[in-house]
């Protein structure tokens, strides 16, 4: 019996997934955690030497038995980083993440070299913004000149898990335009937006080639023997996480709504064309199923949950309780949770705020309370922004980390007021590279499915872990938001100027 396989490299942790199609049932899983070295300039980087030995140690944690039905695998990978390659193949220095805020001097400049930032959503559907992978490019030129210039190939943490596993490098069309270069429009490369980033050299020679969706390739001998996989294992191209979470939540037909609540938060829906606006409220990129995925991404989401919790001595398995014993809107506490500075509202200078302490709010259970709602206001801000660009949505579809909480889901339904439902498969994006390398294995032997097909026939939702909005408590978090809208205005412009 066949199996599939599905890599997600996230920020804290690589997860490995094995699913049985033919039993519709995940038959294995392992993770390993990842370490994060964060500077005071807002440097976030990794090694991505650790994702190798992470996967390793995935692969080694599921039985042979179980390795060695595996078909086909894909990789789903946290977007935007930067990992510089040489012509042989060795990284020459930590790749630069997703939630690196070192480089906001770096988007301006290359925006101002293309004209501003309405000239470069002009040409590529996007601003550069911190974090994307353009930024990375002058900053190392700067501050690792000997790395930028034995660059031979600017490749995405996915990209990179791609090549340690095929010897192949290539991109994806998904991935791809979070770099801040892909034109989604027409799925091609902004040569102006490549020239603004570096005058002095063509980039483009320093780019994959972009793989079409249905590509395959075969695992090398020695990648195979490293994870104790069947030689004839192929590797499907999988994505970006949220291109793969959007598979493995079924948002790859127009009108779904997901929500992941990661260590980033990101809303994003399925759309067969492109959605691009020209203020650039949102990230008008490319699924990895051949359409397009409007996102809105905020940059702390369970990463403040965790801190509060950990700084009070608690788990954030334990997090439920603290929100049953506090109301909603946390007694007038408000938090703004940019530890990590923010992409949504575009504030990557931003730090975290907390406001209205007093005598009978200053508890910890209030503080993780605050937390989590300035989490979820923060995506109500960005999900604002798709209703009024006439957007509509029937319901939520809920993934990531925070999904397992029973009080956030239920906060998430009061909040935005649509129904939330959650998939059976918590692993959205994991779960979805399988379904990817699925799909792509049998579209490789002839069978006419589609992704759509394919996600209809395996993803499934858990009825037990569905929220309904509740009026009264709608009510009260529409004026906590209120609040939260207030305090963002007011402090804006601290981080602005």
């Amino acid at each position: 019996m066949e199996l599939v396989a599905g890599i997600d490299a996230g920020t804290q942790s690589l997860k490995v997934v094995v699913y049985d199609p033919e039993g519709r049932s995940l038959v294995a899983s392992a993770s390993a955690p990842l370490q994060l070295t964060s500077a005071a300039d807002g440097s976030r980087e990794q090694r991505p030497a650790d994702w190798v030995t992470a996967l390793h140690a995935c692969f080694a944690a599921i039985d042979p038995a179980v390795r060695s039905r595996i078909a086909a695998l894909a990789v789903s990978g946290q977007q935007h980083g930067f990992v510089p390659v040489d012509a042989a193949g060795e990284v020459l220095a930590p790749a630069k993440l997703w939630c690196d805020t070192s480089t906001s001097a770096e988007c301006v400049q290359i925006m101002d070299a293309a004209g501003g930032t309405a000239r470069t959503i002009a040409l590529a559907g996007n601003p550069v913004l911190a974090g994307y992978t353009a930024s990375k490019l002058p900053w190392t030129k700067t501050h690792r000149p000997d790395a930028y210039a034995r660059l031979a190939t600017i490749l995405l943490p996915h990209d990179y898990l791609n090549f340690v596993l095929t010897g192949e490098r290539f991109c994806e069309y998904g991935d791809a335009s979070g770099t801040g270069w892909l034109d989604v429009r027409t799925r091609t490369w902004s040569a102006e937006l490549l020239h603004a980033t570096d005058p002095q050299r063509d980039l483009a020679d320093c780019l994959p080639r972009i793989a079409a969706t249905e590509e395959m390739f075969g695992i090398t001998p020695a990648a195979a023997a490293a994870l104790g996989l069947p030689a004839s294992v192929k590797v499907a191209v999988g994505g970006g996480d949220n291109m793969m979470a959007a598979v493995g939540t079924g948002c790859v037909v127009p009108g779904r709504l997901v929500m992941s609540l990661g260590t980033s938060g990101t809303l994003f829906a399925f759309s067969d064309t492109p959605v691009v606006d020209p203020g650039g409220a949102w990230a008008a990129f490319c699924s990895s199923t051949g359409g397009w995925l409007p996102l809105i991404c905020t940059m702390n989401c369970t990463v403040v949950t965790g801190q509060v919790a950990d700084a009070f001595g608690f788990s954030s398995r334990e997090g439920d309780r603290h929100l049953q014993a506090t109301p909603p809107g946390a007694d007038g506490l408000v938090m703004l949770p940019f530890l990590n500075g923010e992409r949504t509202p575009d504030l990557p200078q931003g730090k975290g705020v907390l406001a209205g302490l007093d005598t009978t709010n200053m508890t910890p259970a209030h503080i993780y309370r605050a937390a989590m709602e300035g989490a979820t206001y923060a995506l109500k801000y960005g999900y604002d922004a798709f209703v009024g660009a006439g957007m509509q949505f029937e319901r939520i579809v809920l993934t990531g980390g925070g999904s397992n909480s029973a009080q956030w889901r239920q906060l998430v339904a009061d909040v935005f007021g649509l129904p939330v439902d959650v998939p059976a498969q918590s692993e959205g994006a994991a779960f979805g590279a399988a379904l990817q390398a699925l799909w792509a294995l049998g579209h490789g032997r002839g069978d006419a499915a589609s992704i759509a097909d394919v996600a209809d026939r395996h993803v499934a939702l858990d009825p037990l872990r569905s929220a309904r909005p509740d009026p009264a408590r709608a009510e009260a978090y529409a004026t906590a938001y209120a609040r939260f809208l207030r305090h963002l205005d007011a402090i804006t412009p601290l981080y602005r100027g």
